[in-house]
């Protein structure tokens, strides 16, 4: 499969799993979703199986559904696009007895679906013309090639599938074995090259075994690029990578010029970057057009030998505990990690990994070490995941990361991309099982005093009691903290009537979760532990019967006006 695209494999019930287990096996960097509630030992949940598989094809995921085909075909149905386009999508039966290939031509799908079959022993259900006749997909060529023009390309295969004899021309050793009715004298070519041709009779495909050097990022950098490839004959489709100087790492105008042509961008810390990439492509044939150097490779460039590329730190929310409260932008930034860093059991919780994902464990009152340390990693090339329970933004590790960049000497820490993804909230998880307490204003407050002195936090307290707040408490109490706690229900019940509820939430989302609600008056420090989190109500909360006879908590959104 072309490795432009993600791969999942969806199962919508346990005894899928098995199957999914050996196919995940042969494509060990594909997750496997589970429909929740039937499939929850699957890597990840779902809960809705046609939303899901329309939103994974829109992101240009490759699917595999352990179902029926026409399951699969009608949850498609509103969103195929153009042919060309689409991402590779198969059908498996749940019990591993035939492998389907249904979308996705050019992106690899018979290729997948062979992959896919082999692990399975059984025969992929290969219905594509060129490749039953030939055993290839002549407009799919493997990775580190790109077809010049898919239109042409069509009717190219159609004069080849009437009977039209082809030659070769150029290095294509994937075809060495294709079944192809080859002749020294044919007018139809298949012709391997990065450089710019204009023959009816012939399939153009593009090694991509250019790099250009970069110096500068002033100016359009892609239309500068673009018009040096097309001076020098050579097609931008052939184009693999810009090498550019360490300096520009954080260059937007450089990461934007990549994106549109196409190329990966990798940096250098060579005097410049054409002494670097001459130096890495010996055999390289050089080229200068419009002050930018080019280098014509014999064969595909592999870029990751090409300098480095721009790190990437994501910190990010793992929610409350439960998989199922985790966003899918955080699921995918965890699948595609070298390095996750973390407190071990959130790393834990962050599971589960692929053997070369590299687990960086550190004990809670690690915060900024760690965030050094992945500020490290990610300058140097790789990408990395800082993982905080909850919210990262919220008593957690992105302010950590901040803080360790702010000031710092190093420039490639500020140059890396770093990105900050939300996750659910131990509050608001906690709020959501209880109804709505935080309906209306509220606050957060973290009654550990290990960052700040407690004069500050009582003063908040107060401050937030006269305010008529609703509070969310953080670290309410631990074995070094016994008495926070309790003083801070001393300062609450100033603003409080005894009556004011209060939502107490122990490992909300996780195993044994608790939900308490008591009046303030009722509350004692024992009632809490650390894993607790605390929700006091405003003076307009209210609890009302559930159908069973639970409480339900909610603030009105509306608030009594002075008359």
């Amino acid at each position: 499969m072309s490795g432009a695209h993600a791969t999942v494999i969806v199962v919508l019930g346990a005894s899928a799993l098995p199957v999914a287990r050996r196919i995940q096996q042969a494509l060990p960097q594909a997750q496997v979703l589970g429909l929740e509630g039937r499939a929850d030992a699957a890597d990840a949940t779902y809960r809705a199986f046609g939303e899901t598989l329309r939103g994974l094809y829109r992101a240009g995921t490759g699917i595999i559904a352990l179902c029926a085909a026409g399951i699969v075909i009608r949850a498609l149905a509103s969103v195929l696009d153009e042919k060309g386009s689409e991402p590779p999508v198969l059908a498996v039966a749940e019990d591993g007895s035939a492998v389907v290939p249904l979308l996705g031509g050019l992106g690899g799908v018979n290729r997948l679906a062979r992959r896919i079959a082999a692990a399975l022993e059984v025969a992929a259900a290969i219905t594509t013309s060129g490749e039953l006749r030939f055993g290839t997909c002549l407009l799919d060529p493997p990775e580190g090639y790109v077809l010049a023009d898919l239109e042409r390309g069509k009717h190219f295969v159609s004069d080849v599938l009437a009977g039209g004899s082809v030659r070769i021309e150029g290095d294509a050793p994937w075809l060495a074995s294709a079944g192809l009715p080859q002749a020294v004298d044919a007018a139809l070519a298949i012709r391997v090259s990065p450089w710019l041709a204009d023959a009816p009779h012939e399939l153009l495909i593009h090694p991509r075994s250019v790099a250009v050097a970069v110096e500068a990022d002033d100016g359009d950098v892609a239309s500068q690029v673009a018009g040096a490839l097309a001076q020098a004959g050579l097609a931008r489709g052939a184009l693999a990578c810009l090498l550019a100087p360490m300096e520009l790492m954080g260059s937007l105008a450089l990461a934007e010029a990549a994106q549109a042509l196409g190329a990966d961008l990798r940096f250098t810390k060579a005097a410049t970057a054409s002494e670097a990439m001459l130096a890495q492509l010996p055999h390289a044939k050089p080229l200068q057009e419009a002050g930018l150097t080019i280098a014509v490779n014999a064969s595909p460039i592999e870029a990751c030998e090409l300098g480095q590329r721009r790190g990437r730190l994501a910190v990010v929310g793992l929610g409350p505990g439960d998989r199922a409260f985790m966003v899918p932008a955080v699921q995918a930034e965890l699948a595609r990690a070298e390095d996750i860093l973390g407190y071990e059991t959130y790393v834990n919780m962050a599971g589960p990994f692929l053997p070369e994902q590299v687990l960086h464990c550190t004990d809670n009152r690690e915060e900024l070490q760690r965030a050094r340390h992945a500020l490290a990693l990610a300058a140097s090339g790789r990408r990395v995941v800082v993982v905080s329970s909850g919210d990262p933004g919220v008593f957690a590790m992105a302010s950590a990361v901040l803080e360790a960049l702010d000031g710092a000497s190093d420039l490639a820490w500020h140059a890396l991309e770093l990105v900050m993804l939300p996750g659910v909230s131990a509050s608001l998880a906690t709020a959501a099982l209880a109804g709505a307490p935080l309906g209306h204003d509220f606050c957060v407050i973290s009654l550990s005093d290990n960052l700040k002195p407690w004069s500050v936090i009582e003063h908040r307290l107060d401050l937030a009691g006269k305010a008529d707040l609703a509070m969310a408490f953080y670290n309410p109490i631990s074995k070094s903290r016994p008495w926070q706690l309790g003083q801070a229900l001393d300062v609450v019940r100033r603003h409080r009537g005894p009556e004011t509820p209060v939502v107490l939430g122990r490992d909300v989302a996780r195993p044994g979760q608790r939900l308490t609600v008591v009046n303030l008056g009722a509350l004692t420090p024992d009632m809490v532990d650390m894993r607790t989190m605390v929700l006091v109500g405003s003076s307009t909360t209210r609890v009302i019967p559930r159908g069973d006879g639970t409480p339900w908590v909610y603030t009105p959104r509306w608030y009594p006006m002075a008359p």
